[in-house]
């Protein structure tokens, strides 16, 4: 460990791994925008393609707005990847342990891809959700700003909870007048009624995802259980992309490394003398078993991009634990996180996501190689 600090190794080796996930993130952000757009804003009955995402966006945010939460995306990418490997890493040097050679099984592969992909959704949920709700506002249209007479009407609670709201007088009022018949034990029913701010626009719902971006916003309006929110459906979607990334990219490493061994003279004897394959050759790789993984989870992915672009006010989650509403769906549904009405849109955005996947994971493997040849001393 001394010799390994000495050397600066381990910060070389983290300063080309951040790199290179900023250059993935940065190369393919604009996918991942168009991709979320098309998860959060289909359904069964309106089919969005491509194209009319790209010119809503264009004529909203202009050609900025492809990369509307970038920052968000790429510190949950760092981190997130970094736990992923980091994790794998772990896992398979107790596999490795105690055998002659430095070699893992496509099922042991699988099995530490699946327990780190699970890791990795614990720290990358809270960055995804503020770097959708950004997506989203990309291609919303803002409201015009209230007046500062309007502003200031707002009570401190309402103006903690929702801020830019635009009152509608006659609708609290009309709310007001529908409660005041009803027999109610509340000491002060109309001063409870203000916490819920939705109330008084007129609308009768809580606000949309694009109100409610910022994470002092999310955290006061959702409450800090908000930034995990899809967090059950974010594990099973890492938790299958990890197993299928690794166990691919393993089964095309022992692949090559067999087509390497067939043109030495002597044969090898063994893993070792073989030697690393080529930093290109490991790039299309982790590219394929980025498509692959992406393809595999993705109903997972639709399911945790709409949860996070769903507000849910934490009196209203409060409300469901302290009544206990029983979840709709199939079993499967129920432990997945997959809420029922998202059945016929899952599969929605595929093509983008498995090309997202695997132009980064290429981009990813082929600099992180690049630059450590380049940083690290021979």
């Amino acid at each position: 460990m001394e010799e390994l600090l000495k050397n600066h190794l381990f910060a070389t080796h983290a300063i080309a791994a951040a790199g290179s996930v900023t250059l993935g993130t940065a190369l393919t952000h604009p996918l991942d925008t168009l991709k979320t757009l098309i998860q959060v804003g289909t359904d069964p009955s309106k089919k969005l393609v491509v194209a009319q995402v790209l010119d809503r966006v264009r004529s909203l945010s202009g050609n900025l707005g492809l990369y509307s939460g970038f920052g968000w995306s790429t510190l949950g990418r760092i981190s997130g990847l970094g736990a992923r490997f980091g994790v794998y890493e772990l896992l398979t040097a107790f596999y490795k342990d105690g055998r002659e050679e430095n070699y893992v099984y496509v099922s042991e592969a699988l099995l530490a891809g699946i327990a780190a992909g699970s890791f990795e959704a614990f720290t990358s949920t809270p960055f995804e959700l503020l770097k959708a709700r950004a997506q989203v506002t990309s291609a919303s249209c803002l409201p015009k700003s209230t007046s500062i007479a309007t502003k200031q009407t707002a009570t401190p609670a309402i103006a903690r909870l929702l801020r830019g709201y635009t009152p509608d007088k006659k609708a609290w009022d009309l709310t007001v007048g529908l409660l005041s018949t009803l027999s109610s034990k509340h000491p002060n029913m109309v001063g409870a009624l203000k916490e819920y701010p939705w109330m008084m626009t007129g609308s009768g719902k809580p606000p949309l995802a694009y109100e409610v971006k910022s994470s002092r916003d999310i955290i006061s309006l959702e409450g800090w259980g908000g930034l995990w929110r899809s967090l059950r459906s974010g594990i099973v979607r890492d938790g299958i992309f990890g197993g299928v990334f690794f166990s691919t990219w393993q089964f095309l490493h022992i692949a090559m490394l067999d087509w390497k061994a067939i043109e030495m003279n002597p044969p090898p004897r063994s893993i070792e003398e073989i030697g690393p394959v080529s930093p290109l050759a490991a790039s299309l790789a982790a590219g394929f078993s980025g498509s692959i993984a992406a393809a595999s989870s993705h109903c997972f992915d639709t399911a945790t991009s709409r949860s996070q672009c769903t507000v849910l006010p934490k009196y209203i989650s409060m409300e469901s634990k302290l009544m206990r509403w029983k979840k709709k769906g199939y079993w499967i549904e129920k432990v997945s996180g997959i809420h029922p009405s998202y059945r016929n849109v899952l599969f929605r955005g595929i093509g983008l996501r498995m090309a997202r996947s695997g132009f980064a994971s290429f981009a990813i493997v082929g600099s992180y190689f690049l630059a450590v040849d380049h940083l690290v001393p021979r």
